[in-house]
Order: structure tokens, then C-alpha cells, then sequence
């Protein structure tokens, strides 16, 4: 049974990874600064694609940061994994919490007592693992054959198929993520993967959200992330047309990485590929106060909707089985989140009148951009050209699952300093939007919507509010 007291949910830790660099001190700065970590590509040859910029985390490995114990689980970590279990680690030593990875036998919370909710994207293989596979399952001609591919006679027992790595599967499940961070961390209460590309982040946290709510958990880690800078992931985000074009050879002297993702621009042409994400710490406010932390924000509300398709679908109620569109129910695809936006406000009992400011996808993307603009002005009304919106993409690029994660954390900061940072932008945002370029400045805060589109129509929407700090935290230079 759910408490009969409601309880109070706070976000005490936060652990980012991001082209800026690993760590919450590294990204508060560089968004402060408007920096952008946006430039080469170093992760892949990304020849022959629309765009050879993106964002690569720097010096980030994952074997330096787990225990010595541990680190030949690291070979069988995918990026994705390996950037989720650092993000993790910097959140727990960012809420001065103490885990099975940190401690022997005295962590801060029982093992069955915390949970773990992680976003995950479509991981990719690593190239030179299935290549060689691949290569083995081809014909005289050199063609690809499905039936050599798989363990049939036809393949002479050497299909390709048996010449993947032992453990290849076991690298690229999705919820390897949660899998690892829940083994090193001893989170053994409720945890889930959520595979809902963008808005895997903040679905994932209201996940966590709900769970400690119902007392299920006394603390969750909540987040998402993902590298999109490998050949599958980067071809597929070219082949649905998301990314900006590029020079072939550009150089730091005549190009800005960030001049290409143009935020809620209706002339930009499209966004960079990116790694990264974060997980965050959540605990029920008794628990977190008793122990004296101080947290960053509270979660006041969360929503999360599911957009029509733009496309043709099938009603398989109708006999004859016609064609219908979204047209034909009335809705546009902005309603998802425009639901998601008023379910979260519903939920944390207030207004879009409290609202300060908002942390959007924005991903520079016309089409996705022109629907998320439509539902803030369905909930925002003529408000909305007077609430500052933080843009992160042209600092971090795409991380997919974890764009999520990494607004969350830019809002938690927001909050912390009532601060707005730096914010990047070479073109022209539509009208009645506060999304143009400028410079970090103070601002007074109180809640905070941060929201998420995605490529397949899911949304989320989480609603922040600042919490005065007891005991004052270290400042950020």
C-alpha cells in the first residue's frame, strides 16, 4: 500500500558525462561560459556521412573508475554502459552517499531499499566485432547471405553467427546499463531500462519517482545515456535526416561546431551526434535531511504522454481495415507533450504561471523543434516569449537517451545558483520564443519544467523546485 502521508522527493546527487568533460563542475562551467564541446570526431571516420562534427566525451574510460575487482567487466561494457557507470559513480560521490562500490558493509541505504531506473538507446555493435562475422556469412560473390549467417549446415559449421564474440550479446542488452550500476552499487529494490530514445531520461526518472513515492524504495539512481558516435548509430541518425551537413574538412579557425544546431530555427538544418548522459540520485526528503544533505531541487511533478503518429497507421478495428492518419482523431503530434507538460503541472498542484524557467529538447531539428514550440504555446499561452528557455544542445549535441539526464542536471544547477547560463545560438528562433543567443545572467527561480520530445512520440515532463539550502554547498567557480 502507498503511504498514507505523501512523501517528498529530492535529487541530492547528480553525475554527468558530456562533451564538456565528466563531471558536474566541468559542465556548470562550460554552460556559464558558453563553451561548446562540439568539434571533429574522434570516436569514428565518420567519411561519406552529412556530418563529421559531433561530441565525443573526453579522456573517459570507465576502468579507472570502477573497483580493481571489477574492471574485466569492463571488456564487456559497451560505450553506453561504460559512460552510465561513470555518471553514476560521480553522482554517488556528488550526494556523499555510500555504496557497495564505495564501502565493505556500511552503506547509506540497504540494498533492497534502493532502486535503479536507466535509460538506454539501440546500442550498437562495435564494428570490429561484427565485421568479421558478417565477413564469414558471405557468398563466392562476396553477398551478403542470411541463411550462412545463422547455425545451419548450409554454412559448413562456420556460420557467421558462431564467430561473434562469446559474451556479445551480454554487451549490447540495454539494460546493461542498470545491469552494471546496479551489480557495483548494490541496488537491489526496483529497476527498470527504458529504451524510448530522447525521453528515455526523464521517463526513467519518473520511474524513480513513483517508486519511492509508493515506498517501495527509499532512494533510486535515475538517468540515461548513449553514444550515437559509432557507424550504426551515426548512420541511422543520417539516414532519418537529423543531422546538420558539415564541410568535409572543417578547421577550428573558420568553424564553430555549435554554429550548426540552431535551436527552434525554422532555417536550421538539423543537430550533431553526440555521447553522454547522467544518472541522478533521488531520496525520500526524511532520509536525505537526516543524514544533513543538501539537496539540489525537489521533484514536484512528472507526466509523460504519447504523441499521434504524423504518419499513416491501421486501424484494426475497421473491417476493411482502412488508412487513417493522425488527422482523423483530431490531434496533432504536439499534444503528446503538451499532455505530458499539463500532467506534470497537475501533479506538482501548480500553474504555468510558476513556471521560470523551462529546460526543452530543442534539438535544432525544424520539424520536432516546430512541435515542441507548439505545445509550450498550447500551455504557456503569450507567456512563453517571457520565460527563458535553457538550450543545451549546441554545447553537448544528441546523446538520445541521454539528453534527458543532462537537462535535468543543467535545470538542478539553474536552480542551485539562480543562475541561467550562457546560451549559444548562430541563427534566429522563431518568433515568441526566448531562445536567442545570450550570456549567463542571475535569475530568481522556483520551479522549473524540464521536457522531452522523441523520434517515436513518447514525451515526458518533470516539474523542479528550488529548495533554499539548509547548510550552504561548495560554489562552483
Amino acid at each position: 500500500m502507498p503511504p498514507s502521508t505523501p512523501r517528498t522527493i529530492l535529487i541530492t546527487g547528480l553525475g554527468t558525462v558530456s562533451a564538456l568533460g565528466s563531471g558536474i563542475d566541468v559542465l556548470w562551467q562550460g554552460l556559464l561560459e558558453g563553451r561548446s564541446g562540439l568539434g571533429p570526431i574522434h570516436r569514428i571516420d565518420a567519411t561519406g556521412f552529412r556530418s563529421s562534427l559531433g561530441g565525443d566525451v573526453p579522456d573517459f574510460t570507465a576502468k579507472t573508475l570502477v573497483p580493481k575487482h571489477y574492471r574485466k567487466a569492463v571488456k564487456v561494457m559497451a560505450r553506453d554502459t561504460e559512460l552510465a557507470v561513470g555518471a553514476a559513480l560521480f553522482a554517488v560521490q556528488d550526494a556523499n552517499l555510500e555504496t557497495r562500490a564505495t564501502t565493505d558493509d556500511n552503506p547509506t541505504y540497504s540494498p533492497s531499499r534502493t532502486g535503479c531506473h536507466i535509460g538506454a538507446g539501440l546500442i550498437a555493435a562495435e564494428t570490429d566485432e561484427l565485421a568479421p562475422a558478417i565477413a564469414t556469412a558471405t557468398d563466392e560473390s562476396g553477398a551478403f547471405r542470411e541463411r550462412l549467417w545463422g547455425t545451419n549446415t548450409d554454412a559448413g559449421g562456420n556460420a557467421g553467427m558462431n564467430n561473434l564474440p562469446p559474451l556479445w550479446l551480454l554487451k549490447y542488452l540495454p539494460n546493461m546499463l542498470a545491469c552494471h550500476v546496479t551489480i557495483l552499487h548494490g541496488c537491489e529494490g526496483p529497476s527498470n531500462t527504458i529504451t524510448c530514445a530522447e525521453a528515455s531520461g526523464l521517463l526513467s526518472l519518473g520511474e524513480s519517482l513513483r517508486v519511492i513515492q509508493r515506498d517501495d524504495a527509499d532512494c533510486c539512481f535515475a538517468g540515461g545515456t548513449e553514444s550515437k558516435l559509432n557507424l550504426m548509430g551515426f548512420a541511422r541518425l543520417d539516414i532519418t535526416g537529423r543531422l546538420a551537413p558539415t564541410p568535409t574538412t572543417p578547421t577550428p579557425t573558420t568553424t564553430n561546431a555549435s554554429d550548426f544546431v540552431r535551436p527552434f530555427d525554422p532555417d536550421a538544418t538539423g543537430t550533431l551526434a553526440a555521447e553522454g548522459g547522467g544518472v541522478v540520485i533521488l531520496e525520500e526528503a526524511a532520509h536525505a535531511h537526516a543524514r544533513g544533505t543538501t539537496p539540489y531541487a525537489e521533484v514536484l511533478g512528472f507526466g509523460a504522454a504519447q504523441s499521434p503518429p504524423p504518419f499513416p497507421v491501421v486501424d484494426l478495428s475497421h473491417t476493411n481495415h482502412d488508412t487513417q492518419t493522425a488527422t482523423d482523431t483530431n490531434e496533432s503530434p504536439s499534444d503528446g507533450l503538451r499532455y505530458a507538460i499539463e500532467a506534470a503541472l497537475h501533479d506538482a498542484g501548480i500553474s504555468p504561471a510558476d513556471i521560470d524557467a523551462i529546460v526543452p529538447t530543442a534539438a535544432g531539428i525544424p520539424e520536432p523543434d516546430a512541435t515542441e514550440a507548439q505545445a509550450l504555446r498550447a500551455v504557456f499561452g503569450d507567456r512563453l516569449g517571457e520565460i527563458p528557455l535553457v538550450t543545451i544542445r549546441p554545447n553537448l549535441g544528441d546523446c538520445q537517451a541521454g539528453n534527458g539526464a543532462l537537462q535535468v542536471a543543467a535545470a538542478c544547477l539553474c536552480l542551485r545558483e539562480q543562475k541561467l547560463p550562457a546560451r549559444l545560438h548562430a541563427g534566429t528562433p522563431a518568433p515568441g520564443l526566448d531562445a536567442g543567443n545570450a550570456p549567463a545572467r542571475q535569475a530568481t527561480l522556483g520551479c522549473m519544467l524540464v521536457c522531452s520530445t522523441s523520434l517515436g512520440g513518447q514525451n515526458a515532463a518533470v516539474v523542479l523546485r528550488h529548495t533554499p539550502p539548509k547548510s550552504p554547498r561548495p560554489a562552483n567557480t
